[in-house]
């Protein structure tokens, strides 16, 4: 009876120190895995930003060419129109 009680402490105590061990090993893995999680969709929400920022900045600079194509427009329109006021009132330039 003593022999098999000190195989079943025996038995008992490498059966605990296994599950300690698993539990420890099985705990990192999850952290890992977690971890790993984490990175994977912050690295999904950068890249998302990245694409709303890429869209964002290609309104902006198409709005852009716009705004200098009227600005272009309005300075030749500006010339020409400063041009028949100088043809019209060419007294008023002499002044000068």
């Amino acid at each position: 009876m003593c022999v098999s009680a000190t195989q079943s402490v025996l038995f008992h105590t490498i059966q605990s120190s296994k599950n300690r061990r698993s539990s420890k090993r099985s705990n990192f893995q999850v952290l890992r895995l977690t971890r790993r999680r984490c990175e994977e969709k912050l690295g999904k929400d950068i890249e998302l930003k990245n694409l709303q920022l890429y869209l964002e900045n290609q309104t902006i600079i198409e709005e852009n060419e716009k705004l200098r194509e009227k600005a272009n427009i309005l300075h030749q329109e500006n010339l020409a129109l400063l041009t028949e006021f100088q043809k019209k009132f060419p007294h008023l330039e002499q002044r000068k």
